[in-house]
This record gives structure tokens, sequence and C-alpha cells, in this order.
């Protein structure tokens, strides 16, 4: 390709005609100012903060929308540049909430830190300010429209990354507001509960529905047995909040910290992720035989399961019917682990430690319910809320001793660890579900052509006499083309893994904030985090999940086998068709 010359800052460079001057000039390790451009959505240009001068142009130029051409002399600063920035900041800010202590980005939001670089100390555009209710519908997120700066990253992100189209500007002028159609409630919307819309918002218009507060509560009542569960990928990421590389693995660590809290036993959700393997790979084999329902849907997203019931409802029978390995954890903590423990069920307080909003969302679904009425999940933490109540109660997670899982549902597989990345449900299932298969060990346990960070990967894997189409996808619009094939006939699949998030639940809409600059969807973020799983599995001496001492045990003690009555009454739930409420 043929490169065009331009100048930036009395700098040539020569750089390939079809990027951006934001881009360029970044090659030249200048940085420009920016609010509304993300690297992994569509060039907006509605915030101007990024404006540079272009040499006899009459304006100044959004330097995230604008193509270089040949011979170009641009400026990226100048005292005007450098006011009309400050403009543009102030006036965001005036139409802002005075409550930057009190907000869950303080310290790490992209407006506070412009502001801070540009030094704007006061506020000079004082006026009528927009006003609006908090929206708490959703039990995954929150929306604050008084804090949108109407950057549309979320409107991007919903229908260009998750093809949900859930959010948009509606009205004009003053009146412009991000919301659902109608601004109706985001419970009653079509929102999938990925909590995406929080990862990219810049100031804290969108959050995860807290509950900080109701753990805190159980955690200082003595009667209540309260126990944490861990998903895997919270132990690749949670040292990003506390000033970790990304992709520093703490699991020890983390079950210190959560003892530490008050918690009386801290499990694996890993465990759960064994538990549905085997149930998952039986499921698998019994339709293969069968040959109905294919291709088997992984289940363990709640987002994508959402996603599935508002758009894809047809497929519904295709989907495993395996509850997620929270909801098994949870369901056998307060059935086969109350029981054996002799603890009243009724007192067991469990918290679920995830990377995702939309477990929050499946927590309260009513198929997770115990007999006695009560959720198998009573609550649900984020990533990000877990590491502020570690740092609440002053503890140094980076110089803890690294602690061990309570068993028996503390105790877990290679396969399982790597469920946390996109890809790993399929690989995990697939070393189960080749020995059912064949009746023989395998040989090789890398699967590693179905490893990818980016959003969809399709392959064709020879086990034994048979040859299995499988494809992988994360990110929804990349499940819309696997679904859309499917229905269509082109493409004929046995398997696919479907995960809402981009790179799975590294990716998840409860993962930790990025340092200010760097962005949440950055795909060499996931992939440090992924590869840190696939060390953990590679370590380990179990890496199969019909391996698992404690899973072997609980069927002998309570399963019998896999897919018996008892296994679909603990580990199994349905699913139905949804539409917004209200819409026929």
């Amino acid at each position: 390709m043929k490169k065009v010359k331009i100048t930036i800052d009395d700098k040539e460079i020569a750089v390939a005609p079809d990027i951006t001057i934001m881009q360029a000039a970044e090659q030249l390790g200048i940085k420009i100012p920016r609010l509304c451009y993300h690297p992994d959505l569509s060039l907006e240009g509605a915030c101007r903060v990024c404006i540079v001068n272009v040499e006899g142009w009459r304006t100044f130029a959004a330097s995230c929308a604008t193509r270089v051409s040949e011979g170009m002399k641009i400026q990226t600063n100048s005292p005007e540049i450098r006011q009309a920035r400050r403009d543009l900041i102030e006036l965001i800010l005036d139409n802002h909430p005075r409550e930057c202590q009190l907000c869950e980005r303080d310290g790490n939001c992209e407006l506070q830190n412009l502001a801070y670089s540009l030094g704007v100390r006061e506020r000079l555009f004082e006026g009528r300010r927009k006003r609006h209710d908090i929206e708490r519908s959703s039990p995954s997120v929150i929306r604050d429209a008084e804090k949108c700066i109407l950057c549309r990253r979320c409107v991007r992100v919903c229908a260009e990354v998750q093809g949900v189209f859930n959010l948009s500007q509606l009205y004009r002028g003053f009146n412009t507001v991000v919301a659902p159609a109608y601004e109706g409630p985001m419970n009653d919307s079509v929102c999938i509960a990925c909590g995406q819309c929080v990862n990219v918002c810049p100031v804290a218009s969108f959050l995860e529905n807290r509950s900080t507060d109701k753990v805190w509560e159980a955690l200082a009542d003595p009667d209540k047995h309260v126990v944490a569960q861990i998903a895997p990928s919270i132990r690749a990421a949670i040292g990003e909040g506390f000033n970790q590389p990304a992709g520093t693995a703490m699991t020890g660590q983390t079950v210190t910290a959560l003892r530490r809290l008050g918690f009386d036993a801290v499990f694996d959700t890993n465990f759960g992720a064994d538990m549905t393997i085997v149930e998952e790979a039986h499921e698998l084999v019994l339709r293969l035989e069968k040959n109905e329902h294919l291709p088997l849907l992984t289940s363990c997203s709640s987002g994508w399961i959402k996603f599935l019931e508002h758009f894809y409802p047809e497929m519904i029978p295709n989907a495993s019917s395996c509850k997620s390995p929270m909801s098994i954890v949870s369901t056998l903590l307060k059935t086969h682990y109350a029981e054996k423990q002799k603890i009243d069920p009724e007192k067991i307080y469990m918290v679920a430690i995830m990377p995702c909003v939309a477990k929050k969302f499946e927590a309260e679904r009513p198929e997770h319910r115990t007999d006695f009425g009560a959720p198998y999940t009573d609550a649900v933490l984020t990533t990000r809320e877990l590491i502020w109540m570690i740092k609440a109660y002053g503890i140094d997670i980076t110089n803890l001793p690294e602690e061990d899982f309570d068993t028996p549902l503390g105790f877990s597989s290679g396969a399982a660890d790597i469920f946390g990345t996109t890809g790993g449900v399929m690989e995990a299932a697939l070393r189960t579900a080749a020995e059912n298969l064949t009746g023989k060990p395998l040989d090789n346990l890398d699967f590693t052509g179905v490893r990818k960070t980016e959003g969809l990967r399709e392959a064709s894997i020879k086990i034994g006499d048979k040859e299995l189409n499988v494809a992988v996808a994360n990110g929804l619009t990349h499940a819309k083309e696997i679904l859309d094939k499917v229905k269509s006939g082109k493409k004929t699949f046995h398997l696919v893994e479907l995960m809402a998030c981009p790179g799975g639940c590294m990716g998840g809409g409860g993962q930790p904030y990025p340092p200010y600059g760097h962005h949440v969807l950055d795909r060499e973020v996931l992939k440090i985090r992924g590869e840190a799983l696939y060390h953990i599995d590679a370590k380990k001496q179990v890496r199969k999940s019909h391996e698992n001492p404690f899973v072997k045990k609980i069927y002998q003690q309570l399963l019998k086998t896999p897919g018996s009555d008892k296994a679909h009454k603990l580990l199994h739930t349905s699913y139905h068709a949804r539409e917004p409420r209200g819409i026929k």
C-alpha cells in the first residue's frame, strides 16, 4: 500500500492513507485528548475534544474522524486549540452533576481527567442543568442520565458489538437523552443485561446495580452462614484493581481476602464449571446419537441466554439445559452441602463474585429458587464491587498469603479454569465429550483450534470416526452470524459456544475499569487475561472435568449418573421467549 506523507507538529511522517489524524499522531507519540472516541467502536466525532488545526482548513478538524491525505500539515496544539478544548470541557462540566467524590468513577473518570489535564479549575457557564431521576428497574444496570455527556459510546457498543440496539438518543437539543425506546425502564426493554454500556461509559452514566450493602449486612449477621464463590475470570483480573499488571493470577490471595472480610467458606465457581461440562458433554453425546436439536448451544453466559430469549426464541430447544456454573454451585450449596454440614439452608447466604452484571439478572430468575422460595444465589458482586470491598476493609491483597478454597465445592480441574475466556467452554466440553464418544483417553488435551480472542471462529474437529463442526463466538453480533447460518441451513454445526461479552467473561461488564487512556475492549488485555487461565490449566494435575474426584463423589452420593432425574432436578433449568413488556 502506497503511503502518504503528512506533517504533524513540524514532524514529517509517512503513514497508511486510510488512518485518521489521531492514529497518525499516536505513531509519533502524540496523544490527542479524546472523549467520545473508542478504538473498538465506529467513529462518532461528537465531543470535538480531539480537534486539531489542518493548514488551509477554515475550521478545526475532529482528529478521531478525519482521514489523512497527502501533504496534510497538522497542528495538534496551540493556544487557540487548547482554549477551544477547555471551552468544550467547561460546557460539558456545567451540565454535569457536582458529585465527583461520591461517584463510582472518581479518580478514574475520563471527563474528570480531561478537566484536570486541560487546567479547568472553575465553572464559567452556570445555567439551567438537565434533571433526570436515576433509573434502577434492572437488577443489573443503573442508568443515570444526569451524568450522560452524549458521547454515544453506549449506543454504539449496544448496536455494533452486541447487536441489541436497545439504546438510542431521544429528543433534541437540551432535552436529548440516551435511553431505551420511549425512555422506558431498562428492565422492560430488550436490554440483555451484559453491562458493556457500563464498560465503555466514560463518566458512570451507566453502572452495575450495586449489591455491596446487602452483602455487608449479611456478613454482620451472626445467624447467617455467608459463603462466597469466585468465577474463573476473577482470578486473572482482580489484580488490575490493585495496580497489578493484567493477567496477574491472584487466586489464593482472593480466597484469603474473602475470609478476612468475614466469609465463613469460600468455594470455586470452577467446581460448578466441571459439573456443567459433565452434564453438557452427556447432553451433546445424546443429541449426536439421536441427531436432534443440533447444534447444541452452550448456556453459561446469562447475557447470551437473555439475548436468545428475546431475539431467537425458536432456537431455545437447541440451548443446553444445564445451569450455569454459578447456579450449579449455589444449588449444590443449599442442598447437598447444607445436608452434609447439617446447616439450615435458609441460613445460608450465597454471594457469587462474577465478572458479569448479567449474573445479577440470572440470580433473580424465578427458575433459580429453592423449595422454600429463596434464590439459590442471594447476591452477585462484580469484580469491581469486590475490589472496593477489599479496599474498604484496608486489606492489602497484593501482600496476602495464598490460601486454598474450601472443599468439596472448591476443587476444580484445569478445564474449569479456562471457562473464563472465549473458547474455554468449548475446549473443556470437547475434552470430556471426546472421551465419552471414543471410550479412550485423549492424547492431547489442548484444542487450540477454538482458542481465539477475536469475535468469531469456526473449526472442524476429528473425534474418533466423527467430525464435529464447531463454532465459537463472543460479542453478540458474531452470535447472530452463527445463528443466522444455522437457521438458513447454510452451515451445519454440532456444538456452538456463545458468549455475550467480547473476549468472553474476561471482557465482562463487571471487570475492572482500565486505567485512564486505555479501554476495556482492548483485545490485548483480554488476551493476556485469557493466557493467565490457560497457564493455570496447564499446571494442574487434573485437567478434565469428569476426572475431578469431588465431582465423582457427588455423582456417587447424590446424582448417580449424568443426565439422571436427580441431576436434571438440581443441575438443569429451562428458558422461555421474551418480548419487551407492553409491546406485542
